[in-house]
């Protein structure tokens, strides 16, 4: 349906008040933003608007996302949902971020984390886990369920190029396709079958292409 939930987190509102999770649309129970031009207008329009304040919160955004995914779960193989969050701050509810990812493990939920700025960002390998798998008060991530790419990578003299645009998607999606299958996988989601030709066979192919 093109509609997109867009949070955001880290913010001193216009009331004052920071928030670790809001409707980046200004609606108070609403996050749907229609098609991606919708979520970059409410991005532009809530940074116009609110004050980008520490401490950096994940564990509010990805608890959020993965109450989606939850109901998502009561049907496996329904729909997935992928979670990207960006940043420019170093994490400070590390212990709880572990916690909701690990509880999220289960569910089907991607989380990719862009490290925007230089801040340090070695936290984010923890999260990432390529190497040890994320846990949390005694128990394992069911699986590997986040990427984390650092966007100064991707710079050339300050910017973004057309050439470096297209590894830094290729890296931003890399490991989504593998965490869908591992999902699908771990709740016995088979491939529907391919879709059956009730017309018989398609007749070749004619030439109708003419000389002048």
């Amino acid at each position: 349906d093109k509609m997109f939930p867009a949070l955001g987190f880290g913010a001193r509102l216009p009331n004052g008040v920071v928030s670790h999770e809001f409707y980046l649309n200004g609606s108070p129970d609403n996050p749907y933003c229609s098609t991606i031009n919708g979520v970059l207008n409410a991005y532009l329009t809530s940074i116009n608007s609110v004050q980008l304040s520490a401490p950096t919160n994940f564990a509010p955004i990805i608890n959020h996302v993965a109450r989606f995914a939850a109901a998502s779960h009561q049907n496996p193989g329904s729909s997935y949902c992928v979670l990207l969050m960006l940043t420019d701050g170093v994490i400070s509810d590390m212990a709880m971020t572990k916690e909701a990812i690990v509880n999220a493990s289960h569910l089907p939920l991607s989380i990719i984390i862009v490290g925007i700025g230089n801040a340090n960002f070695e936290a984010m390998d923890v999260l990432d886990a390529d190497d040890v798998p994320l846990s949390s008060r005694g128990k394992i991530a069911a699986r590997d369920i986040v990427q984390f790419v650092p966007f100064s990578k991707f710079l050339v003299n300050g910017v973004v190029s057309t050439s470096s645009s297209v590894a830094l998607a290729k890296e931003v999606l890399a490991e989504i396709p593998d965490q869908v299958l591992s999902y699908m996988r771990m709740n016995n989601v088979r491939p529907n079958p391919p879709p059956t030709n009730t017309s018989g066979p398609n007749p070749p192919p004619t030439n109708t292409s003419e000389c002048q």
